[in-house]
Order: structure tokens, then sequence, then C-alpha cells
């Protein structure tokens, strides 16, 4: 004897007879097919579109790391406008070169140092020994004079350093210890002639000693007598801060000031491989074998074709006179057949070395500079609101939305007529199941007929 399968009423011996029933998913499943065929379809064209809005905005986050290189090449006070200053003796006099600085080549000569005044006390056994209560004075420069006070509260040195830093009257106290016991030490928080200390009117017993006067720095610049309140020197050369190391009166120091070729030849590399970065990628989607593979899900895409286009032309951007340096190739920036660029180090470095100026001119004119008309390509092509690539990101992500909404409604819709479906086909399988037990009732009544 066949068994049934209670759910569906098919014979799972698979005999089939009267009442055996129908499979209701199965019918439900099949009546829907189109509906969800069509839902499908609508999903794989919103993955489509998912993917390239991915690859899009991963190329307008190149183009967006590309700006900032080229912002880079452009800053009238960045590396392109960097200058260098050169100590022809370090151990004697440093120095800091901003991009305002004026290449040129200047004497020095370091006469003697700005010094800090100070003064130390007499030694006491320690730190906390009772000291004798009193008072003194001490005066920084033309400062009025402060009066310090010893009583039972601060009757130590511990105490007294303590008082002196809460006055905050230009001086810093501490306690130096040694073999001949505990010291009060008195430093000037202000360089030079200006920041010089004075004690006086001491009534303490505690006796002080002058260890250093507060003095200027001398110098001559270019045969001009300089003096400075501290040993870094700025404003006496334009854009240079000067660092005195040593006196050497004897010994004139050259300090040259000169375009800083490092700093411009990093900055050119760091925009060759940005710009590297965005053009691979950009081509990376239109890179279609002849079988009609590779490619990326931006291969049909106008918009990017025109990014390209104008990248490429940009690149190839010159200008006329310049005294030769007129594109990039003249710097030592090549373009290759792909589209990306490849740097000639000595090419560069020797632009650089002979014709800073025109490199400057090239790249930083405000009418007609390379990197100044590729900061405006770019702009057209990655600004959020009217760019070209943007606007192309704006329309992908609403067709992807609009999908996404026809999807939602198309698939409530579909739950409906499936819950309509399911009734209707449940009500043919039970009338279906019931069929044998109708026969049986019709076959008694007509036998009793």
């Amino acid at each position: 004897m066949a068994t049934t399968n209670p759910t569906s009423g098919l014979s799972l011996n698979g005999s089939t007879s009267l009442g055996q029933g129908i499979d209701v998913q199965q019918f439900v499943t099949l009546a829907l097919s189109g509906d969800q065929a069509n839902i499908t379809n609508l999903q794989n064209t919103q993955s489509i579109l998912n993917a390239q809005t991915t690859a899009l905005a991963k190329i307008t986050a190149d183009l967006n790391n590309l700006q900032s290189a080229v912002f880079a090449l452009n800053d009238p006070l960045g590396a392109v406008a960097s200058q260098t200053a050169t100590s022809s003796n370090s151990n004697v006099l440093g120095a800091t070169a901003a991009s305002s600085a004026v290449p040129g080549v200047h004497t020095v000569v370091v006469t003697s140092l700005a010094t800090t005044s100070s003064y130390y006390s007499d030694p006491v056994t320690t730190s906390s020994t009772p000291l004798a209560t009193g008072s003194f004075q001490f005066q920084v420069g033309a400062n009025g004079p402060v009066t310090v006070t010893v009583d039972s509260t601060n009757n130590t040195l511990d105490g007294l350093a303590a008082a002196i830093n809460n006055l905050g009257a230009g001086v810093r106290a501490s306690v130096i210890t040694d073999a001949n016991g505990a010291r009060l030490a008195l430093v000037s928080e202000t360089t030079g002639a200006s920041g010089d200390i004075t004690v006086s009117n001491n009534t303490t017993g505690l006796n002080f000693t002058k260890a250093v006067t507060g003095a200027n720095a001398a110098l001559t610049v270019d045969g001009v007598p300089i003096s400075s309140a501290s040993n870094s020197v700025s404003n006496v050369i334009n854009g240079v801060t000067l660092t005195l190391v040593a006196p050497a009166p004897a010994s004139p120091i050259t300090l040259t000031v000169s375009p800083d070729t490092t700093q411009a030849a990093d900055a050119i590399n760091k925009f060759v491989a940005a710009y590297n970065t965005a053009i691979a990628d950009i081509n990376a989607q239109f890179n279609v074998a002849s079988d009609g593979t590779g490619g990326g899900p931006l291969e049909a895409d106008g918009s990017l074709r025109e990014a390209q286009s104008s990248l490429l032309s940009a690149i190839s951007y010159s200008i006329s006179g310049n005294s030769g340096i007129v594109n990039l190739a003249a710097l030592g920036v090549n373009l290759n057949n792909d589209g990306t660029l490849t740097v000639d180090s000595g090419a560069l470095n020797s632009a650089l070395s002979s014709n800073f100026a025109g490199v400057q001119t090239f790249l930083q004119s405000t009418t007609g500079g390379f990197a100044n008309n590729l900061s405006s390509v770019l702009t057209n092509l990655t600004d959020p609101s009217a760019g070209v690539l943007g606007l192309d990101a704006s329309g992908i992500s609403q067709s992807s939305r609009d999908l996404g909404q026809q999807i939602s409604n198309l698939q409530a819709s579909l739950a409906v007529r499936q819950q309509q479906l399911t009734q209707v086909y449940a009500q043919v399988n039970a009338t279906l199941q019931q069929l044998p037990l109708l026969q049986a009732q019709l076959s008694q009544q007509l036998a009793s007929a």
C-alpha cells in the first residue's frame, strides 16, 4: 500500500490515486515566477549601479588626493617656494629660511652669545634646614623691585623656591644640592641685558652671589653690528632665523640662502605618484581585452571618458618662453603611452638647480601656471554639485535609490499575491483531497436508491 505525504497529498512511492491533492507551494512558486524574475533582474541592475558608485567613489578619492598634491605645488609658501640657509660652520652659526627669504650670500661674525642672568645662595645643610627670617628684593632689568619675605611659613630653601615661583615675577627659583649642601638658585626667565637680575636689601643672613650677568648677543651681519637679547635672531636677514651656537669673533661665517631643491623635488614626485594612481584606476575601467573580457563597471561611462581626456590634456599643458621651462617634460617628468608619468630624477634636479625661478613660474604662475590650470580641471571634474563626475555619481546614486524603491514595492506586492494564491491553492488542494470521500458518499447514495 502506498504511503501518502500528509502535507501535499502526493504518494511517496510515486503512484497516483484519486485524492492525492497538489503541491501548494510549488503551484504558488510557479505562478509567481515571472514576477520574481522581474525583481531579480532589477536587483541585478541595482548591483551594477552600486558597483559603479563604488568605483566612481574610489576614482573621485584619487582625484581629491591629486588635488591636494596640486595645491602643494601651487602653494606660494610651500615646498616649491621653499628656501634653505646653509652655514659654512654650523658649530658657530645655524640658520633656517622661510619661503619669503631672498636667495643670496651673507657674512656673519658671532662676537658673543646672549646670556641668562642668575644668582645662587650660600649652601645650607639641606633644603629643609630652617633659615633666619627677614627679607630681600630682586629686580629683573628695568622692572620694579620685588620683595621676598622670609617667615615661619617659608623659612627653608624649598619654601623660598615655591614662594618665589608663585610670584610670577620673571625669575625661576630652584634648589640645587651637591656635596657642599643645598643652595637656592635664581634664574631669569628673560635672556639678554633686559633680563639681568639684581638682588638687594637682604636682611635674611642668606648670602647671594651673582653667577651670570645677563648680556645681549653681539654679531655683525654683512658688516652691520647687531645686538640681540636672544641667541635666536630674526628680522636681520629677511625670512631667515639665525641660531647663535658659539662665539667666534675671528672667524667670519658664510651663510648661503638658496632654493630648497630637495623639498621641491619631493613635492613634484608626490604629485606624480598621486596622478599615476588616479589615471591607472581610470584606465582600469577601460582595459577590455579583444574577447570582451576585463574592464570595470564604468567601462561604458561617458563621464569617466571625459574625465580621462581632460586629465591627459591638462598633463600635456604647455606655456611659451620661460627660459625653456615650458612643460612637464622640461622638468624631466615624461608622459608614457598609457597616460602615466615617469620622473627622470637627474633631469628634474638639473632643472631645479639651474633654473629654479623658471620651475616656479611654470608651476605657480597665477595667469597660466600648470598647477593652477590642473586644479581648475580637477575642480570641474570632482565638484559634488557641478563637476562632471560629481553629477555622474549623483545620477547613478539616484537611479539606484529609484530601483530600490521599485524593488521594495514589487516585493510588497508579491508578498500579497503569494498570500492570496496560497489560500486559493490550499482550498483547491483541500477539495481534491476530499474527492474520494465524496465519491464514496455518492456511491452509497446510488446503491441505496
